[in-house]
């Protein structure tokens, strides 16, 4: 089959498809030939060694959110899986390539009626999205920011606090990301890059500020979303696309009556995160979520997909198609 290896850590073009033997699947595992493979902005930061998490071991092959056809099963899974379309996580690595072996019990039929690519859209983000939604707890009428809301991520919030009856302040740093923002449902939408958008988002909600911000690019922009947040308001950084995650003492979070929600809350445990994505997929095929996927590359141009989300021109959803 061919992979995507990284065997050192930098730009993009250390991405190189190669050829590799097939996994085979062991005991309790199916084997997946993947059509549609989900990539993440923490794996262009791991690749280029700047995450702020522990790296890899390397060489390693990325990827963490798979869809395709259970083609093989090992020892003790279930044969009748043969066949079956399938949503999977791989543990953290071995996603971009053609086949993937995983635990059988981690991989989740795709309902009738969704895509390949719509189910590994919902796979990671959408249960993020939703374990977001269910620790922030939106209110009808709460004012809601959400940042970096042209992505997978956020543009899945918008729809899920929308349904909630909040009313949504989108933050995105294009005009592409802005528009999608809008048509998933945001009530405003402001393009953080420009100065004095913290202005225009007090202005949209009658200078109160927002009863919950959702954020996700970290560093300045992180911290003018945390002080956005009206006092009784709950504020979660779920993301570090500049880099560097918000950092916000309890201390003065309390000062402000402010309340920090811990990504803790949103995966209490790996059932949750297992039922959330199960509640994604079928929140996708009954048409309740829509995720978008904004650009698709070859498996092989790996490298292509990575330069394009990093150079923040990725709107929504970036795939690798085997």
């Amino acid at each position: 089959m061919r992979a995507v290896w990284l065997r050192e850590f930098g730009g993009p073009e250390v991405l190189v498809a190669e050829e590799t033997p097939d996994p085979v699947p062991g005991e309790g595992q199916v084997l997946v030939e993947a059509a549609a493979i989900g990539i993440t902005y923490i794996e262009t930061l791991v690749r280029s060694g700047s995450a702020p998490m522990p790296l890899p071991a390397l060489p390693v092959i990325q990827g963490n959110g798979v869809a395709g056809t259970v083609v093989a099963v090992g020892p003790d899974a279930d044969p009748a899986l043969v066949g079956r379309r399938v949503a999977t996580t791989t543990g953290g690595s071995g996603g971009y390539a053609e086949k993937v072996a995983v635990n059988a019990a981690m991989v989740i039929p795709i309902p009738d009626g969704l895509g390949f690519e719509d189910a590994v859209g919902l796979l990671n983000d959408g249960r993020t999205a939703l374990g977001i939604a269910r620790a922030v707890a939106p209110k009808p009428g709460e004012w809601v920011l959400i940042g970096a809301a042209g992505g997978g991520v956020g543009s899945l919030l918008i729809q899920i606090a929308k349904r909630a009856g909040a009313r949504v302040v989108a933050t995105a740093s294009s005009a592409p990301k802005l528009a999608l923002a809008a048509e998933r449902g945001a009530d405003v939408a402001i393009d953080y890059t420009l100065p004095g958008w913290e202005d225009r988002v007090r202005e949209a909600t009658g200078d109160k500020g927002v009863d919950v911000a959702c954020e996700a690019i970290g560093g300045a922009i992180g911290r003018g979303s945390f002080e956005l947040v009206a006092p009784g308001g709950r504020f979660i950084a779920f993301g570090a696309g500049s880099g560097t995650m918000t950092q916000v003492a309890e201390e003065e979070a309390a000062s402000r009556g402010v309340t920090l929600v811990p990504m803790g809350a949103v995966f209490p445990s790996l059932a949750a995160m297992h039922e959330m994505s199960v509640q994604a997929l079928a929140d996708g095929a009954a048409g309740r979520l829509r995720p978008a996927i904004g650009q698709t590359f070859p498996l092989e141009r790996a490298a292509d997909a990575h330069a394009a989300i990093a150079a923040r021109t990725a709107l929504g959803k970036t795939l690798l198609i085997p």
